[in-house]
């Protein structure tokens, strides 16, 4: 079981405007995977959580592109300001421990190093690490060529 799966069930019946049914799932992730998923984020296609998404907390209004990866015990969320929400792009890898907040967007082909704490933009084809995050090298290939056994 994953905590992706509990999320697009929810997420479908939020589309669909089923009642109770979303706000039901979004408790029953935290208690399995003390994960906050809401159903309201957008989370694209053949994006996953590792290890189940243990720890996982996403702000409600986040959008995460497609084959996206999410490291457990990760943050995405705002900062202070009420608008400032993250936007993840397509084909980014965000290792275990990353904090993403503020209203910034994250690029296509990123990989965010374990730990890192993100609150700048982040540009496409690089990889992140440290605190505060500070792009370490630009890469010119898909990502996941790099991460073996990830995808």
């Amino acid at each position: 079981m994953n905590a992706i799966k509990l999320y697009r069930v929810g997420n479908w019946c939020y589309k669909k405007r089923i009642p109770l049914m979303p706000i039901l799932l979004k408790y029953l992730t935290f208690l399995i995977f003390n994960s906050v998923v809401p159903y309201t984020t957008e989370i694209g296609k053949e994006s996953k959580f590792a290890y189940g998404g243990i720890g996982v907390v996403i702000h409600g209004r986040s959008k995460i592109g497609n084959r996206v990866i999410i490291g457990q015990n990760v943050t995405i969320g705002r900062a202070l300001d009420p608008e400032g929400i993250p936007n993840i792009g397509n084909n980014v890898y965000i290792s275990a421990g990353a904090r993403i907040v503020g209203g910034i967007e994250v690029g296509d082909n990123v990989i965010i190093g374990a730990n890192a704490v993100v609150t700048k933009n982040i540009p496409s084809n690089s990889i992140v690490a440290g605190v505060p995050a500070k792009v370490l090298r630009e890469v010119n290939e898909d990502i996941y060529s790099l991460l073996e056994n990830i995808y």
